[in-house]
């Protein structure tokens, strides 16, 4: 429970459907530890844990506070750093879900004896040849499948998704219903937990306090040729245009980061479009393993709407060759796979060849 509408009306929905509930709301982050001035909102702040907890007293059921925030910086935030410092775009909420929220509710779980647990996420879940395959969500402009590609079967045993059934609308009139209009109301965070403000780069100048001396005065490279310097690499995110600080006469975006030489290469919109990556450290929820030459809907980013490709296991990634370009491929990023609304699988974006 992270007191916002999503995980209290389902906490909501399980009590009066006769589930014997019990609220957990993990404690991840300091908005302090991050550098930053914001004021402390979303799912780590003291409000929001007040909030689940006076939605659990009010139901009549137990609540407890689940400290995370040791596990969440070892392996979240320093995976975070790193994939800035190696030149790629990190996905925290990716492994968030993945190895750090369902980790310890299921830890916890096992200790409260709990047969389950529930989450706010817009997905579905059903049984299928013995697998359970998670599929979209009713309100495909919630749906949240994208980061729960790293579940495995394990996981998805003894996880329920009580909204995927339901519209946000919905959602927010079940509150209103139950007199809860300041929690229909309340407004939704996008931001990632630790860095409140969106701005990663003074969070990693805070967490490396030298970093600027460090990438300080690296090379701009556009059509094979130096055209200016930059502030350092970690900066920059493939596909980015805006913040450039450079003036080439059209616009510019980044192409690819080369940490190695702190390389920034530039190129046209026409320079990003790709057909073909590959996908590292995958996992494959829907079936034991992908067929060959299987083609399914691939999205590059959370918001990306897909685009078909064929899909082959090779080695220890997957080699994904799309049917029509993609623009902005970003190292780091998630390759989510569909097969209409089912989610297939999933991995990280690797790194290509360097180029310069």
């Amino acid at each position: 429970m992270s007191g916002g509408i999503d995980s209290s009306v389902t906490a909501m929905m399980l009590h009066e459907q006769g589930y014997d509930v019990i609220g957990i709301t993990m404690k991840t982050w300091d908005y302090e530890s991050s550098g930053s001035s914001k004021r402390e909102t979303g799912c780590c702040s003291l409000d929001s844990i007040n909030d689940a907890r006076s939605m659990a007293v009010n139901f009549g059921f137990p609540h407890y506070i689940l400290d995370i925030r040791a596990e969440f910086g070892e392996f979240i935030i320093n995976n975070f750093v790193e994939e800035y410092l190696a030149g790629r775009t990190p996905n925290p909420c990716v492994l968030c879900n993945t190895h750090i929220k369902w980790d310890a509710l299921l830890k916890r779980a096992d200790m409260l004896d709990c047969e389950f647990i529930a989450t706010g996420h817009y997905a579905r879940l059903r049984e299928e040849s013995k697998r359970k395959v998670i599929f979209k969500g009713l309100d495909q402009s919630k749906d949240q499948t994208y980061v729960l590609w790293g579940l495995d079967q394990e996981c998805l045993k003894r996880t329920m998704f009580p909204l995927g059934g339901f519209k946000k609308t919905e959602i927010k009139q079940m509150a209103k219903d139950a007199g809860f209009f300041d929690l229909a109301n309340k407004s939704e965070s996008y931001d990632i937990c630790f860095v409140p403000d969106n701005d990663y780069r003074s969070f990693l100048k805070h967490r490396i306090p030298d970093l600027e001396k460090k990438v300080d005065g690296g090379d701009f490279i556009f059509k094979g040729k130096k055209v200016g310097t930059h502030r350092g690499y970690p900066f920059f995110t493939v596909g980015q245009r805006k913040g450039l600080e450079i003036a080439l006469g059209s616009p510019v975006f980044v192409k690819e980061i080369v940490p190695e030489t702190n390389t920034v290469v530039l190129g046209d919109k026409e320079d990003l479009e790709e057909n073909h990556l590959q996908v590292r450290d995958f996992n494959i929820s829907k079936y034991e393993r992908l067929p060959d030459d299987f083609v399914g809907l691939t999205k590059i980013r959370y918001k990306d709407a897909g685009t078909l490709a064929t899909i082959n296991t090779i080695g220890d990634k997957l080699d994904v060759i799309f049917h029509s370009s993609v623009s902005g491929v970003a190292p780091g990023q998630s390759a989510v796979i569909y097969e209409g609304d089912d989610l297939v699988g999933g991995g990280f974006i690797d790194r290509k060849k360097l180029i310069i």
